[in-house]
């Protein structure tokens, strides 16, 4: 089996810190991971009656900036293309829904940073 690259681990560790933090915010995780052609969503997550796509962002340091900067137009194209496949492949052709976005900065030596940010972006095509 192959290792992992250093952002493929890190990736990982953020997506599992992220769904510890929603869960204890009381969301429910429905899926991790899901793909397809169009793209990708990290958290698909219950709250209340709300789907919640989650997408997580997750960096060493704050060198480069707020992880969340890392969400770009094309990002948000390609999560909310993913959205509408998983969304059609269930038939919540009605459900509520909306992005939020999991930026966390891991510190060497300290407890993660994280921030929720809710309704991060609106469904873009």
């Amino acid at each position: 089996m192959p290792e992992k690259s250093g952002n493929s681990a890190k990736g990982e560790v953020g997506e599992s810190i992220a769904a510890t933090f929603l869960t204890g915010q009381g969301f429910s995780i429905v899926e991790r991971n899901f793909r397809c052609v169009c793209g990708e969503v990290d958290i698909i997550a219950r709250e209340g009656r709300t789907i919640v796509f989650v997408e997580v962002k997750c960096r060493k340091n704050a060198n480069y900036g707020p992880p969340q900067l890392a969400v770009t137009p094309f990002k948000q194209r390609q999560i909310s293309k993913a959205a509408l496949v998983w969304l059609s492949k269930k038939r919540l052709y009605d459900a509520d829904a909306r992005f939020d976005v999991v930026a966390i900065v891991l510190h060497q030596h300290d407890l993660p940073e994280i921030e929720h940010i809710r309704n991060a972006f609106e469904l873009a095509y």
